[in-house]
């Protein structure tokens, strides 16, 4: 029993990136199908978005492993802030070379979700010192924000 107990934080690390890179790749795909033209900016942020998700792995095992201390637990957070922020860039870059009257920036709006994720983000990394588990739950809030389907983009390309 002991020894499922040391596992457990390894697992649900690993459950949590698995989903917020199921977030991302959703919300990816329907961006992209989104879109009706890609230029050299578009690729170069699309580059920068791959580089934060790639390190996904190497957080999940770090902050699985040492049972979210505080360090890796703040760093987890960072990465998660600098993927949103990499997102918000893509999506930017997007939107303006489609214009402002583009399917996609119709379909954003204010995009409410795209910026309460990042604030909760950079409220969470100095916490991760004062309590790792609020950190974490606050990381866990943004997943389930996320997981409620937001069908912005699809009724815009139905429509």
């Amino acid at each position: 029993m002991a020894r499922a107990s040391k596992l457990f934080p390894v697992f649900f690390t690993y459950i949590l990136s698995f989903v917020f890179l199921g977030i991302y790749w959703n919300n990816h795909h329907h961006m992209l199908a989104a879109t009706d033209r890609i230029n050299g900016k578009i690729l170069w942020a699309n580059l920068h978005l791959l580089f934060w998700l790639s390190l996904f792995p190497f957080m999940t095992g770090w902050l699985g492993n040492t049972h979210a201390v505080p360090l890796p637990t703040a760093v987890y957070g960072a990465v998660l802030l600098l993927a949103a922020i990499a997102y918000y860039i893509l999506k930017t870059a997007i939107v303006s070379a489609q214009g402002p009257d583009s399917r996609l920036a119709v379909a954003f709006g204010n995009d409410f979700k795209g910026k309460i994720s990042p604030a909760l983000y950079a409220i969470a990394i100095p916490l991760a010192f004062v309590n790792s588990w609020i950190s974490i739950g606050i990381y866990v809030f943004v997943a389930l924000i996320w997981l409620v389907p937001d069908p912005r983009i699809e009724s815009t390309l139905r429509s």
